[in-house]
């Protein structure tokens, strides 16, 4: 196996290695005076099972599009020089939000960024918690790996003999305000909600895990929001008996945070005691501060597919921001596959 981290300074891909008991192959990388890039492998990939592992996820001075750039033409030049397998390992996918039409002529970009990776040789693809798994399945021919993030936050909860003693969060990349929900199993009844009708079949699942590892029943909801040409409106309507229950609000991103906001406010109105808001991918965009400074919200948990640069900056004065490892379900991932 040749394992490779396109990202040299995301902690998570040196985690991933770790687990696998690898080290991280090295390349070398030269930008141009025009914005143009090289990137080859140092190491012989010839005959090898190689894993390139890339986040697709925007910042300063690096677009989403720059790092699909680079992982899409590292990939090709592996199979160039004769790599036997590339399976591309992509913590956070770009585009896999828009996978169907919803206007005239709309573009399907998670099938069009499929077609890229194909045509560059990519003969497996491992993406941790896509915006719509089947989606993601149909939009590529080669096999998929659709990582769960609830292999993730499964771990949230410390307790899992069949009560519920705490809800405990591992440390963060910030400094953290110690919120922990110790109370006695017969006092608390949780419920794990969806902000949006297309994130049921996500919320549930994770919901149905919890359960099989904690032994009891846990609480449903679904709050109601529709988007159009990127208006958001919502009645603030809960389906589902809040009232009284410690909610976890769960989602596959966090961008601006509004859809968090708006369903944590309506949680909130309709009951809830606490809520947690949970998602797969921190991107932090503009105005996500105001999510971290939400007094609907007790806390909000993310993985660490998108590093931390927006973390920080956006934790700043709110200090409930916990970053969770998505290490150990990845590098599962890889290793079942090179078997």
């Amino acid at each position: 196996m040749l394992l490779y981290a396109l990202d040299v300074a995301q902690p998570l891909f040196d985690e991933v290695a770790r687990c696998l008991q690898q080290s991280i192959a090295q390349h070398e990388e030269r930008v141009f005076e025009d914005g143009e890039c090289k990137l080859r492998p140092l190491t012989d990939p010839g005959g090898h099972d190689v894993y390139v592992m890339q986040s697709l996820h925007g910042e300063p001075g690096l677009s989403a599009h720059d790092r699909l750039w680079r992982l899409w033409t590292f990939a090709a030049t592996l199979r160039d020089h004769g790599a036997a397998r590339v399976t591309a390992v992509i913590p956070y996918l770009a585009y896999a939000r828009k996978d169907r039409r919803t206007k005239p002529f709309d573009p399907l970009s998670l099938r069009h960024v499929a077609q890229l990776f194909e045509a560059a040789g990519v003969q497996r693809l491992i993406a941790l918690e896509v915006h719509d798994a089947a989606a993601f399945e149909n939009a590529f021919r080669c096999p998929v790996v659709h990582v769960r993030a609830s292999c993730v936050f499964n771990a949230l909860f410390n307790d899992l003999s069949g009560s519920v003693g705490s809800l405990s969060v591992e440390q963060p990349q910030v400094a953290p305000v110690q919120t922990e929900f110790a109370m006695a199993p017969d006092a608390v009844r949780w419920v794990v909600a969806s902000p949006d009708p297309g994130g049921v079949k996500r919320a549930q699942l994770w919901r149905e895990s919890l359960q099989t590892r904690l032994g009891h029943e846990l609480g449903f909801a679904m709050l109601d929001k529709r988007r159009s040409a990127g208006v958001v409106s919502t009645d603030d309507l809960v389906a589902g008996d809040v009232k009284g229950a410690q909610v976890l609000l769960y989602d596959d991103l966090i961008s601006s945070g509004g859809t968090m906001r708006r369903a944590a406010q309506a949680l909130r109105t309709h009951g809830a005691d606490r809520v947690v808001a949970v998602a797969a991918h921190g991107l932090f965009a503009q105005h996500a501060q105001d999510l971290l400074a939400e007094p609907a919200l007790d806390a909000v948990v993310v993985s660490d597919s998108v590093p931390g640069m927006r973390h920080c900056a956006a934790a700043q004065g709110a200090g409930r921001l916990r970053v969770m490892s998505a290490a150990r379900p990845l590098a599962r991932a890889i290793d079942l596959l090179s078997r």
